[in-house]
């Protein structure tokens, strides 16, 4: 039997644009004399749709575009069958109304053939609202050349039920034990599983496990691109326990590939991850989907001369093209001269068009004004604000105006101690590097400049040869330069201990007192702790952060703004 797995870049509740990529896979599919072609979970719909499954209208549009798929196969392909993800309705009066669901499409017609039975609803996932949990295993026989193959069906979490592999795992059934008993010849996980930095070996382990349980070969098929905040990777693979991975999909783009069941030949490396090229592959294609499914064809960003925005000018420039890319310098009266020529020299480097506008008139402007109602000119933390909102502002007419998306530079440590200001620095369509930690963006940009191979760069789109981020801002003290010889570290302690606090306090998920026992300064804990508490309301308003760790904020941080 010959299987092609289509690792898809769907647009969410795009049904009739995801139909035709599926139809485009099963011409080339077809093209390889495949038999069987799996698509990623909700495959259909593009994940995670969320309250576009509440819609009607979808769910019918849903019938006729699988009724459509059956003639196309009819007519084109007749001799392959595809498993689509789908939304499948329920009749009754109880809600959630929605299975997800897997239906096994052929010439003939559609059926479901498999349903998922543990449904997420911890970090950014919320499937108990939509779905109802299945309580058996989908299972299909294949027959192929007189042979009749027992394939099992999951759906992505339905494989992770490994206690001694995952840090937890839900409440439910284990599917796979389920399908022990049956005897299956394969089993077909299809999945939605979002990226971050510690999941790819951890899905190979998992799905290792499975096979070695199930004594047979697992094929795990995942969705790639982006959709908002989250990102998807693909990595989708075949392996075979105990010889290990016997098919390997590239990360990071779509594909196409065929297994011959006869084939379990094992590949010498199964996963090479390196830490620095996921995240930067990731952001990318983060930057790349978002503007491209949005409508976006070129991005603004302000450069200050600081480590953050440069970052992002890399990133968006390797997403969208150096030519789509320009950078706005706004410098102030505290503005030293190497910001401004630093974010020059990086512009150079990375070939994207500068515009400078100074803010010194407009900042005397609103000074004059203010004082009239404030009695006196602003000063203090007022006054460093209205600098960063006159920028914001700037940066929001120039975007509006030449139809850009605006994307914000600052990091995970600003915005978990509220170190960022509503309607200026977090202004912005996306949050680009929102979940990294200051001293992971240093880490990245000393490893682009020094250790980045170059058809890495090449793979991410970045022409640049020697120096991206330069020595100069590499080496600069960390300042949003808004009073004189301002500096982070006069409101903030060292990133270097702050880090690793606010992982405790985010990822972790330890209390203060946990934390103080570790061995942490019992004040600055609690500084820590309020400055993360108080910083709630600006976080609910900022632009949406893509998603490269186990806990970002956005939809997986649901913390109350008013609560004690």
């Amino acid at each position: 039997m010959r299987v092609a797995l289509a690792q898809l870049n769907p647009l969410v509740g795009d049904l009739l644009g995801n139909a035709a990529l599926i139809e485009a896979a099963c011409i080339e599919a077809d093209s390889y004399s495949a038999d069987l072609l799996v698509t990623p979970e909700l495959s259909l719909w593009g994940y995670p749709p969320k309250d576009l499954l509440l819609n009607e209208q979808y769910i019918k549009l849903q019938e006729r575009i699988l009724q459509s798929l059956c003639e196309i196969i009819a007519t084109k392909v007749p001799k392959i069958s595809i498993l689509v993800g789908i939304a499948e309705g329920i009749s009754d009066q109880r809600i959630p109304k929605l299975f997800n669901s897997i239906a096994l499409i052929n010439a003939e017609t559609w059926r479901v053939v498999a349903r998922k039975q543990l449904l997420p609803s911890y970090d950014v996932f919320d499937e108990t609202r939509y779905f109802r949990a299945a309580n058996s295993p989908g299972m299909i026989h294949f027959k192929k050349n007189g042979e009749t193959w027992k394939i099992g069906i999951t759906i992505c979490e339905d494989l992770w039920v490994e206690e001694e592999l995952q840090a937890q795992r839900i409440s439910g059934p284990d599917p796979i034990k389920k399908l022990i008993n049956e005897k299956i010849n394969l089993l077909i996980n299809l999945s939605a599983s979002p990226f971050n930095t510690s999941k790819q070996q951890l899905r190979v382990d998992i799905a290792n496990k499975a096979s070695q349980r199930l004594n047979c070969p697992v094929i795990y098929l995942n969705q790639v691109g982006a959709n908002d905040e989250l990102i998807f990777d693909g990595a989708s693979f075949v392996l075979k326990h105990p010889k290990g991975m016997v098919l390997q999909l590239p990360s990071y783009r779509e594909s196409l590939e065929i297994w011959d069941t006869n084939h379990i030949q094992a590949l010498k490396n199964e996963m090479d991850n390196n830490y620095m090229e996921d995240v930067l592959h990731a952001l990318v294609l983060g930057v790349r989907d978002y503007a491209k499914k949005c409508g976006f064809k070129k991005a603004l960003l302000g450069l200050s001369g600081g480590i953050d925005s440069a970052l992002v000018a890399v990133v968006a420039s390797a997403a969208l093209g150096a030519e789509n890319v320009t950078a706005l310098l706004m410098p102030s009266p505290w503005s030293s001269q190497g910001s401004i020529t630093d974010s020059k020299e990086l512009a150079e480097r990375l070939e994207i068009s500068t515009k400078t506008i100074p803010i010194t008139q407009l900042m005397e402007c609103f000074d004059t004004s203010l004082k009239k109602s404030l009695g006196e000119s602003p000063k203090g933390v007022t006054a460093e604000n209205l600098q960063s909102r006159i920028r914001g502002t700037l940066l929001m007419a120039v975007a509006n105006q030449n139809s850009q998306l605006l994307l914000s530079t600052g990091n995970k440590s600003e915005l978990a101690v509220g170190y960022c200001t509503l309607y200026g620095d977090m202004n912005g369509g996306l949050a680009v590097i929102g979940d990294l930690y200051k001293t992971n963006v240093f880490e990245l940009c000393h490893w682009l400049d020094n250790q980045s191979p170059e058809n890495f760069r090449k793979n991410i789109g970045l022409h640049v040869k020697g120096d991206v981020i330069g020595k100069k801002i590499l080496e600069k003290l960390p300042s949003a330069e808004l009073r004189e010889n301002q500096l982070d570290s006069d409101s903030l302690p060292a990133y270097s201990i702050l880090d690793p606090i606010l992982r405790g306090f985010i990822e972790e998920r330890l209390t203060t007192k946990a934390l103080i026992t570790k061995g942490y300064d019992p004040e600055l804990i609690k500084k820590i702790s309020m400055l993360l508490k108080k910083g709630e309301f600006k976080r609910r308003q900022a632009p949406p952060v893509l998603k490269i760790s186990p806990q970002a904020f956005g939809t997986g941080w649901r913390i109350p703004i008013a609560a004690s």
